[in-house]
């Protein structure tokens, strides 16, 4: 049932009087024609709302007066209770890493402690689930300990989801995935009010993130879905969403149906050059979402920036502002996320996000990804797909994906070019045989990158042209 007084462009609620089943999320993207299924299915519907939902609440805002309020990580909003419970949650998972401590043993990947770290958090999941979201979950169950139950395990598939998986000892950004989606059930079941969307990002995502990286950290995980040097960061995606968002130009907060500004940028925000320098991402790191994903590269990895993270660098030669970064992003979500099979095969779907077709969905060409996928055995019995090492293609390799007309209608942006397309000619030179591996909306005017340090010799980027200064 629909909430009368529900936002526009807002997921919609479980009304505390329906008669809702609840139901344990199960693997459903099996191949290629589930792909295709997920794509017009209510669940994409409801994660692409709930993804702009959140990304929207991160623009800096402007009063009636003129004053702008920016979107700093250091001056959150007030947390409710739910925030609160959800913030002590996550303290007790990233408690339980001093029950599992890394292995010491030798090792090719992953530290197989991460699977004690993932035994005793699926032991104290539902007992946390219980005691930090008790009014939510008794205000649906109605004190019966069937529906409870059912509850429970729904939210707890995708909390559990949304750590990395103990098989493959990686984490990647389906991870992620799941908790954004864990996050939307916890909307639907009214646990958060109207217009807590951006604490809910600062209060919860980013603390969420906080103890993925301590995961990666401890126990060496691996990287899950990801394109190597030519993807966008080897584990995750969300903060450069709400961090290019919270840069942006502000927005009238009431103005609910207005698309966001797909240009432009808060005018105290650093130019989008300044990820590629250290000392501007220490400055920023602990204020914005971005910079902070900037950072942990900056801690893992050695090098050039430029050489481990091209991608990234690519972007940062952008003139048009955040704006511009944001509405790139979210194109890229749609296209290297929610329609990469690598990356959502293993998305659950129970109740709340559920495996039926959207009646409004539009009737759309099957993309040429999900054609190359291998055909799984009808059955409800079928093997999960990642048993058969299904790889990871890299991004230019790929024709045109398929669309995203809710993410591209918010943004202004009405296509449906592979997002990783070039725009045409006077782009930069670039490697033999990688056309189009530059961000899709990224500036062919990026400088070459800076000589290296005193006393070491000078890289050029591969694609730089040897015409200009350096």
């Amino acid at each position: 049932m629909s909430n009368p007084g529900q936002r526009p462009g807002t997921l919609q609620r479980l009304a505390s009087s329906d008669d809702h089943r609840f139901a344990t999320p199960s693997k459903r993207i099996n191949d290629g024609d589930d792909l295709d299924f997920f794509l017009t299915s209510t669940a994409y519907r409801d994660l692409t709302i709930w993804l702009l939902q959140l990304n929207r609440s991160m623009f800096p805002t402007k009063a009636s007066n003129g004053n702008t309020h920016p979107s700093d990580l250091n001056s959150p909003p007030p947390y409710s209770s739910s925030v609160q419970s959800l913030r002590t949650l996550l303290e007790a998972f990233t408690a339980l890493l001093e029950r599992a401590p890394p292995s010491t043993g030798p090792r090719r990947f992953g530290n197989v402690a991460f699977r004690d770290w993932s035994r005793l958090a699926e032991e104290e999941a539902a007992s946390l689930l219980q005691t930090h979201l008790t009014e939510t979950i008794l205000r649906h169950s109605n004190n019966d300990p069937e529906t409870t139950a059912s509850l429970i395990d729904e939210l707890k598939a995708y909390l559990l989801g949304s750590f990395g998986s103990a098989q493959r000892l990686d984490y990647g950004t389906g991870h992620e995935l799941s908790f954004l989606a864990f996050l939307g059930c916890l909307w639907k079941l009214s646990a958060f009010e109207d217009g807590e969307e951006r604490a809910i990002v600062m209060g919860v995502v980013q603390p969420y993130l906080k103890l993925t990286r301590t995961l990666i950290l401890t126990y060496t995980l691996e990287p899950a879905g990801s394109h190597g040097v030519w993807g966008l960061d080897d584990h995750c995606f969300a903060p450069y969403i709400f961090g290019s968002a919270q840069l942006g130009p502000p927005i009238d907060p009431t103005a609910y149906t207005v698309p966001v500004p797909t240009e432009g940028s808060l005018p105290s925000a650093p130019p989008a050059s300044s990820v590629a320098k250290r000392d501007m991402v220490a400055d920023y790191k602990d204020r914005n979402m971005y910079f902070s994903a900037i950072q942990f590269i900056f801690d893992v990895k050695k090098g050039a920036f430029w050489e481990h993270s091209p991608i990234l660098y690519d972007i940062s030669g952008i003139k048009a502002g955040w704006g511009k970064i944001n509405k790139g992003m979210l194109k890229m979500y749609a296209a290297e996320v929610l329609a990469k099979f690598p990356v959502v095969q293993h998305f659950p779907f129970g109740s709340l996000f559920g495996w039926e077709r959207d009646p409004q969905a539009a009737v759309r060409a099957r993309s040429l990804h999900a054609q190359q996928q291998p055909v799984a055995p009808k059955s409800q019995d079928a093997p999960s797909s990642s048993g058969g090492g299904v790889g990871t293609a890299a991004p230019w390799a790929k024709g045109a994906g398929t669309a995203m007309p809710l993410m591209q209608a918010s943004t202004g942006v009405l296509t449906t070019r592979a997002p990783w397309a070039g725009s045409g000619g006077g782009g930069r030179h670039q490697p033999p045989g990688a056309g189009g591996m530059a961000a899709p909306w990224a500036s062919a005017q990026r400088p070459p990158p800076p000589p290296s340090g005193a006393g070491m010799a000078s890289t050029a980027a591969p694609w730089a042209r040897k015409d200009q200064p350096r």
